[in-house]
């Protein structure tokens, strides 16, 4: 089975971050300029939230008119999951839905190196089983 390494491998290491200051304006220019669903929230070089589309939807509703410039960490997810690069996928896909997140920052001893999303692994778990089905049938062909 296919760890996080592997997406990240195919990927890239990295992520884009921002602090926990940045403005909520300035976060979605950040997140529509890359095509991206989510931003990894840092603070003196430790991971401290998350950031996604799916936050500034549902907590901009409950807490009224957002202004442009509310900092961030009013928005983001502090309480988050990560996983290592040793982390298999579907360990990934299994806590993803379990704990209902899209994304997973992937940190190798408490740095941050990349981030994973529901589409990556998604995406492994499908060439996992696209080439187990390819040995099972060269298999029964005798092959």
């Amino acid at each position: 089975m296919y760890s996080v390494k592997c997406i990240l491998d195919e990927k890239g290491y990295g992520c884009t971050t921002i602090t926990p200051e940045t403005s909520v304006h300035d976060a979605l220019r950040k997140l529509t300029g890359k095509d991206i669903g989510a931003l990894i929230v840092m603070k003196d070089e430790k991971v401290i939230g998350v950031f996604s589309e799916r936050d500034y939807v549902r907590k901009s509703v409950l807490k009224g008119n957002i202004a442009d410039d509310t900092p961030i960490k009013e928005l983001m997810t502090e309480a988050m999951f990560t996983v290592d690069p040793h982390t298999r996928v579907i360990e990934c896909m299994e806590l993803m839905t379990d704990r209902r997140v899209r994304h997973l920052p992937v940190l190798e001893k408490d740095k941050l190196v990349g981030i994973v999303s529901i589409g990556d692994v998604v995406k492994w778990v499908i060439r996992d089983q696209k080439n187990h089905i390819e040995r099972l049938e060269d298999y029964i062909a005798g092959g």
